[in-house]
């Protein structure tokens, strides 16, 4: 997987089952959730996944209950970062249980079965924390993947 093209990216994650995932997840939830994949580099991940975060307007939204979800299939590596009025609500024992799920999918190479199960363990928790308040709860943040900046 080493070099891996973004047209490769692609055909292993599918980004149409991870927007539906999110979709069904921002029904029970004014959070928002995002799925960014990155192609292999070097670094760290983490930094790379806040600048994502920044990026994408995670950090603008009104109740700052946003999501990212950051991959990098090539190193079978992510972070998720969750903003500060999440964060303060589920602690690092909830980060921790979603990316030990997210990576005993992604040490068998199904990143996309990984995702969907996330996305859809971040929209029940948030539901708690932040339901959705009806047709007045607008989507803040696309549901698309994001493909190193690329919209899916």
């Amino acid at each position: 997987m080493f070099g891996m093209s973004r047209r490769r990216l692609r055909r292993i994650v599918d980004a149409e089952k991870v927007k539906a995932a999110i979709e069904e997840a921002e029904r029970m939830t004014s959070g928002e959730v995002r799925v960014s994949v990155a192609h292999f580099f070097w670094g760290s991940v983490h930094r790379t996944a806040q600048k994502a975060f920044a990026r994408m307007g995670m950090d603008r939204t009104q109740h700052r209950n946003g999501v990212l979800i950051f991959v990098v299939p090539s190193r079978r590596r992510f972070s998720i970062i969750g903003d500060e009025g999440i964060h303060q609500h589920v602690g690092q024992e909830f980060w921790e249980a979603v990316a030990a799920r997210l990576s005993e999918n992604f040490q068998k190479g199904d990143f996309t079965e990984g995702l969907v199960e996330a996305v859809a363990e971040v929209g029940r928790r948030l539901k708690v924390y932040f339901p959705h308040t009806g047709e007045s709860d607008p989507n803040e943040i696309p549901d698309d993947v994001d493909f190193d900046g690329e919209k899916e």
